[in-house]
């Protein structure tokens, strides 16, 4: 019998055999809004993960939900629970959630019990239930919660090594089977270098509940996610009557081309000689920085500036933190601006967010949807002091990182921005914000107070347009009915203006040197 020859290949070059071994790897939806943006596209199907951290951070509500975003009757999830929580008493709370669909239950979602295997037998008969669970099933999900605790039982009564044993035997079969497999558990941030089960894992998402003076804010970070570009740093979680919502740093805007503007648009401010100020009113994708202190018409002018781009067709969003849109909306009336037309219309969209325990990026991503909503191509935020007023502490830190990131891809999108901030007159200085936040705008607009012959007077001045010449002069402006109105250019006989005092100067002080009674003479 003649011995058969076994063909042997020869090694493929470096590059074809990059080619010839690369693989695609499919992503799972997390069924978590803005959670699939920040782990890259989703979960790596297939792989073998762990949601770690402390108590109450929302672990089992978003183990459900990924469960229920993803089980179907022909690729179930296996949900197996050990000494944790009943399944019957988990499931009374998460029924409270949204995601919940009782219709999968059974059938596309099944949960298995592990406890009295794991009290009355050993590691190697929890590792055979799970097989043949799997076997039987064969599920594209697989959870096990909480996991931290077949690892105590396995520590008090077998041994570390048989514990390392239970967890390579564990993931070995896990990833060998196509089925995307969690493992829940608490633990804390010290045992991740010494705990095997964090070695062999492909993801890892951390979850933490971290107190802030008087506020308590959940946040959550991919500490691992083998063959993903992740977003970086901690990512703030709110759960909600909808379950778990993530809220990227980036706000869900990276990766996403952006077009410049071509031929720019000059849009009105809704003052025609502020208009004239600016050289034919604010260009289309700018960030408009409105400075002034309390009462002199820095929302009267946001305003204006909303009405004028409804008259001309665009839709727009307000942003308020200081005041309700229903006193807002009947203060613009009393100026013959109609904002209740519009907003029935859903041409405008008038948010109020003022909780004091909000996020930098929850308050951004709630801007973003409702720029979605109508379309808008305008964007008021009145005020950035009450913005930051109603922040959680933590957050103030962040606050001019934020608010450069979302200033910066709206204004990329051809979306005009005008934003307010309250600033004190000193009388001795023309400060343009109390945050150093100029370099984020691209045009300034500072309203001031003057005291001119005994009288209490506001004035403005364009600082800075990046997007072309602007006028020089100081000009005063009233607040009548019909919103801020600017004086008509006269002469004026003062100087600095810019300080609050000024000093009167040409004919009228030579008028008023003459009027001056003569001093008496001494006798």
């Amino acid at each position: 019998m003649k011995k058969q020859k076994i063909a042997r290949r020869r090694p493929l070059p470096g590059k074809a055999l990059q080619r010839a071994a690369k693989v695609t790897i499919h992503k799972i939806p997390t069924g978590v809004r803005g959670l699939d943006d920040i782990l890259g596209g989703g979960i790596p199907e297939f792989s073998f993960n762990i949601i770690a951290g402390a108590p109450g951070s929302g672990k089992t509500t978003l183990a459900h939900q990924i469960v229920f975003a993803n089980a179907t009757e022909r690729k179930p999830a296996l949900y197996f629970t050990v000494l944790g929580e009943p399944a019957m008493k988990m499931l009374r709370y998460q029924q409270q959630f949204s995601f919940f669909d009782e219709t999968k239950m059974g059938k596309a979602v099944r949960f298995v019990n592990l406890a009295d295997v794991l009290l009355e037998k050993n590691l190697n008969a929890v590792l055979e239930e799970i097989i043949r669970q799997i076997t039987t099933a064969q599920p594209g999900i697989v959870m096990v919660d909480s996991f931290r605790t077949v690892v105590r039982k396995a520590m008090a009564t077998e041994g570390e090594l048989e514990m390392q044993t239970f967890i390579q035997k564990l993931a070995q079969f896990l990833t060998s089977w196509q089925a995307t497999t969690f493992l829940v558990g608490e633990y804390a941030q010290e045992e991740i270098r010494d705990n095997p089960l964090f070695t062999v894992a492909d993801g890892v998402l951390w979850l933490s509940q971290l107190p802030e003076r008087n506020s308590v804010v959940r946040k959550m970070q991919i500490l691992k996610m083998r063959g993903q570009d992740t977003v970086p740093g901690l990512h703030t979680i709110r759960i909600s009557s909808d379950g778990l919502q993530a809220f990227s740093r980036t706000l869900g805007l990276t990766g996403k081309s952006v077009h410049p503007l071509r031929g720019r648009r000059r849009l009105s401010l809704g003052v025609p000689e502020l208009d004239q100020m600016t050289n034919g009113g604010l260009l289309e994708g700018d960030s408009l920085l409105i400075a002034g202190p309390s009462g002199t018409g820095k929302s009267a002018l946001a305003t204006q500036f909303i009405a004028a781009g409804l008259r001309a067709g665009e839709s727009a969003v307000m942003v308020l933190f200081e005041e309700r849109p229903q006193g807002y909306a009947q203060r613009a009336a009393n100026f013959g601006l109609n904002l209740t037309t519009p907003q029935k219309q859903g041409k405008l969209e008038i948010l109020y967010l003022r909780p004091l325990d909000l996020s930098v990026d929850e308050a951004m991503q709630e801007i973003l949807d409702a720029i979605k909503r109508v379309g808008a191509k305008r964007l008021v935020i009145d005020s950035l002091v009450g913005f930051e007023m109603a922040l959680a502490p933590g957050f103030r830190e962040d606050f001019r990182e934020s608010l450069y990131r979302m200033i910066g891809a709206l204004t990329g999108a051809g979306i005009t921005i005008l934003s307010t901030v309250e600033v004190e007159d000193t009388f001795a200085a023309m400060p343009f914000s109390h945050y150093a936040i100029s370099f984020l705008t691209d045009d300034i607009i500072r309203l001031r107070y003057v005291e001119i012959d005994g009288q209490l007077r506001k004035v403005m001045v364009v600082i800075k347009m990046r997007g072309g010449n602007h006028s020089k002069d100081i000009r005063e402006y009233v607040i009548t009915d019909k919103g801020v109105v600017i004086i008509h250019p006269r002469r004026t006989d003062y100087d600095g203006l810019t300080t609050g005092i000024p000093r009167r100067t040409g004919p009228r002080l030579a008028q008023a040197d003459e009027a001056a009674p003569e001093p008496k003479a001494k006798k």
